[in-house]
């Protein structure tokens, strides 16, 4: 079955470079986290700001919205953790645990708590319900930073530039490490949560089986040039999806392994693509490029 990709947007966020956008639970909406402090809401589809967030000292590195919408969490290299009103745009809470800049943070699927990674190697985990302003808890396993941090509805699993992904089933109390080898820039979850999306320093992404840490296939040809990509898998499970040093949106079939597309903006760039984000619902993507994001659409 061919894919067809198409571009349908490409906004200037104007707040510096854009260091990761995110789609809100439902869709409708993005936020893009910049190099300028600020933190954007968005209406993507038509290229319109809704509101800005400030507050953070310095760069924004990452951003979630919570199940409902109504509120926001962002980290940045100020080494908070702020929890915002969406409506508002008031800070309800900062969070200042962590010792280095924070590269990575989630909402958990009911949005009652908060996961963060950071430089200083440290996950921690944040109540949002209570009044606290130290972390529940810190999972302190990772011998270098935390790079990226993912969660499904029992498990947590954590990229860290030690080699080695981590999964942390709260259900039962367990730890899984798997030791990939080289710095682990990015890990993420498949949609149907069997397998492990893992992109290291060496420049190959791997898809590994969640339960026997089986490799069951390897997706090369981006750059890296030392930069921390993002990857994912598609909507439907079907095709591997990757940022790359030379400005395009790799795209590969799971299957098969083989590039399917290359995908980039209206026009040639310099900046590399760092950033992605996967629709909850259709086969719609989002992605940074320098101060733009762009989205697009596949027609099957």
């Amino acid at each position: 079955m061919e894919i067809d990709y198409k571009l349908l947007k490409e906004i200037n966020c104007k707040q510096g470079v854009v260091r990761a956008v995110r789609f809100s639970v439902d869709g409708a909406y993005c936020l893009t986290c910049g190099s300028d402090r600020k933190l954007k809401l968005w209406n993507p589809y038509r290229g319109v700001t809704l509101k800005t967030y400030e507050g953070h000292g310095n760069e924004v590195m990452d951003s979630s919205a919570s199940c409902d919408s109504s509120q926001i969490v962002s980290c940045g290299l100020d080494k908070s953790v702020i929890l915002w009103d969406v409506a508002t745009g008031i800070p309800i809470r900062r969070l200042r645990g962590h010792a280095g800049p924070v590269n990575t943070v989630r909402f958990n699927e009911e949005s009652s708590m908060i996961i963060s990674g950071s430089r200083d190697n440290l996950v921690m985990l944040w109540d949002v319900r209570s009044k606290m302003l130290e972390p529940v808890q810190c999972l302190n396993e990772a011998k270098d930073s935390i790079s990226s941090v993912r969660i499904s509805n029992h498990e947590i699993l954590t990229a860290s530039f030690d080699g080695k992904i981590r999964r942390y089933d709260i259900r039962v109390g367990e730890i899984y490490a798997d030791y990939i080898g080289d710095a682990v820039i990015c890990a993420s979850f498949t949609r149907d949560g069997q397998c492990i999306v893992v992109s290291s320093a060496d420049g190959i992404i791997r898809l590994i089986d969640k339960d026997s840490g089986e490799l069951l296939g390897e997706f090369t040809g981006h750059v890296v040039n030392n930069l921390c990509l993002e990857s994912n898998v598609d909507n439907q499970d079907t095709r591997i999806i990757s940022g790359s040093a030379d400005g395009k949106l790799w795209i590969w079939d799971l299957v098969s392994q083989k590039v399917v597309a290359k995908l980039s903006g209206f026009k040639s760039t310099k900046h590399p693509m760092v950033s992605l984000s996967v629709h909850p619902q259709k086969n719609c993507f989002l992605a940074t490029n320098g101060s733009n994001i762009l989205m697009w659409t596949t027609s099957t």
